[in-house]
């Protein structure tokens, strides 16, 4: 019986323990994601939100939207950079392919920001549920003593 009460109260303590929310702080153009002051990837924040399905879902869908405008923003950015390079080593630059990576990293731009969207939605969606899942399990210890004993009472 004292391994039994030993065991939930071991169990109640690391439920609480791991169920750490995620922090979201706006920077320009986006946000910086954190839990326990270590900084989160797109990557990590899927991983930790999997057992929240509605979660899951929008982290999933702001990564690979995440990913578009990465692979989208650094085409661009390699082509308007080629020309610029050029030019500054004294060669002939084609201004056509900086215009077409000027595109490129337009169109880039609402792909990352639907990311920094859903993002934020599944990270409230994630936190949201560790406080619905806090608050109804709070269980109250107790010490109880009678004629056979003394022993901890637990209350869910």
């Amino acid at each position: 019986m004292k391994k039994f009460i030993l065991t939930i109260i071991i169990m109640t303590s690391v439920g609480t323990a791991f169920a750490q929310q995620i922090n979201m702080e706006k920077t320009f153009g986006g946000y910086k994601f954190t839990q326990d002051g270590k900084n989160l990837k797109f990557t990590e924040i899927v991983d930790i939100v999997k057992n929240n399905e509605d979660a899951y879902k929008l982290a999933k869908s702001a990564k690979s939207n995440y990913t578009v405008a990465q692979i989208l923003g650094g085409a661009g950015g390699f082509l308007i950079g080629w020309p610029i390079g050029a030019a500054l080593g004294g060669g002939d630059p084609d201004w056509t392919i900086a215009g077409i990576g000027a595109g490129l990293v337009a169109i880039s731009i609402p792909f990352n920001s639907g990311a920094n969207k859903k993002m934020k939605k599944a990270i409230e969606h994630y936190n949201s549920s560790l406080q619905n899942t806090s608050s109804i399990i709070k269980p109250q210890y107790r010490f109880l003593a009678n004629a056979k004993g003394v022993g901890i009472g637990i209350t869910f």
